[in-house]
């Protein structure tokens, strides 16, 4: 008689399982059902290796850079500067710890646009500079 086509025995049980046939359930926090999702029971557990996940932060200023840079743009040219100044010192403190923080490019957009609204702050002083040139220039009598 051949054995092909016949169901191979059940494995043995595990080393320290008792004597077979005991049903113990598994200690808790084992991750077998229940709500845990297999990170140690319950619901606020945190995942496996530390809790935070260890990824990189956003700088504290970064949003704040990104705002002051919009607002150069849109209202207040002047904040441009303080854009600039805030962005170099939140780019050089990313740079001294790259792994630490993940908005470099957020601080260097609101940087750009600081840039961008310190040229506009140039320019209207120029402009207005030269409308009063040209108004203590011009003729009064001609008007």
């Amino acid at each position: 008689m051949s054995d092909y086509g016949s169901t191979p025995p059940p494995p043995p049980p595990p080393p320290g399982s008792g004597s077979g046939g005991d049903n113990v359930p598994p200690p808790p926090g084992s991750g077998d059902g229940g709500y845990g999702g297999g990170y140690g029971g319950g619901y606020g557990a945190p995942p496996p290796g530390g809790g935070t996940g260890g990824g990189p932060v956003d700088h504290p200023r970064g949003m704040t850079v990104l705002i002051l840079g919009i607002l150069s743009l849109v209202c207040c040219s002047p904040l441009g500067i303080v854009a600039f100044i805030m962005g170099n010192n939140a780019l050089k403190e990313i740079d001294a710890q790259p792994g630490r923080y993940g908005n470099r490019q957020i601080v260097q957009i609101g940087r750009i646009l600081g840039i961008i609204g310190m040229v506009l702050l140039v320019l209207t002083i120029i402009w207005l500079v030269f409308l009063g040139g040209l108004a203590a220039v011009s003729d009064p009598s001609t008007m």
